[in-house]
């Protein structure tokens, strides 16, 4: 396997190389623009559009999710993690239509972690102050303040290697998958590599929608979880 290919290079600050992962961001980008102008286009005080009804029970779904994770303290990070999911979901899935998938680049699912990383640190100094979230590295004991500290740097990067790993692992046993059947329609001297369809199909979807979608569950999970556990409880 190969990684994004350099479509063109901008001319400035030395040459900027404009690669695979980035044209694909955008696409994606552009297609959840599409999706949420669609989903909330001319909305009513009491829905009745299906599109309407279908934009309401996501923003509810999150809501809750968020809530039953996060508590009600935390729900301004709902948008926040409605992007990150639907961001990691179409970034995989658009390999269905012959794209590569933006979470096959470590360095996409890097910059999400780097942002969950920041959002964490922000919380527990907003939440115990400067010195009390520095003395929080101490804790239980002094003697792992060296360990916890280790955690700010392999924090994002678990996250991160997780994701990129399991998409990357799924794209790497299609394309293996892919070769030997078409090894083996040469084999029997099929005119078309016919073996190629169906099994292979099947998995594919397996490996790009509900792996796609697993994972990004997954990393929202995680993302919410550790923030909330450096701040203030709902009881606090």
């Amino acid at each position: 396997m190969e990684g994004p290919r350099i479509y063109f290079t901008i001319p400035i600050f030395g040459g900027i190389n404009v690669n695979e992962t980035e044209v694909n961001l955008l696409i994606v980008t552009l297609l959840l623009l599409v999706v949420s102008l669609i989903l909330t286009h001319k909305m009513e005080k009491i829905p009745r559009k299906k599109t309407q009804l279908l934009a309401e029970k996501i923003v509810i779904t999150i809501d809750n999710l968020v809530e039953s994770t996060m508590g009600k303290r935390y729900m301004a990070f709902a948008p926040y993690m409605m992007t990150l999911f639907a961001s990691s979901v179409f970034g995989s899935l658009i390999s269905l239509v012959g794209l590569r998938s933006t979470t096959q680049d470590f360095n996409t699912t890097l910059c999400w972690a780097l942002v969950t990383a920041f959002f964490i640190h922000y919380i527990g100094f907003k939440s115990s102050g400067f010195k009390g979230y520095l003395h929080s590295f101490a804790e239980p004991i002094a003697v792992m303040t060296p360990i916890n500290m280790i955690g700010i740097v392999t924090t994002p990067m678990s996250m991160a290697l997780r994701h990129f790993g399991n998409v990357l692992g799924g794209s790497a046993i299609m394309t293996l998958l892919y070769s030997a059947f078409a090894g083996v329609s040469s084999m029997i001297h099929l005119p078309i590599p016919a073996l190629q369809v169906g099994v292979p199909a099947i998995l594919s979807l397996y490996f790009d929608f509900f792996g796609g979608c697993m994972q990004a569950f997954i990393f929202c999970m995680l993302t919410m979880v550790y923030i909330s556990n450096v701040g203030p409880s709902d009881d606090s």
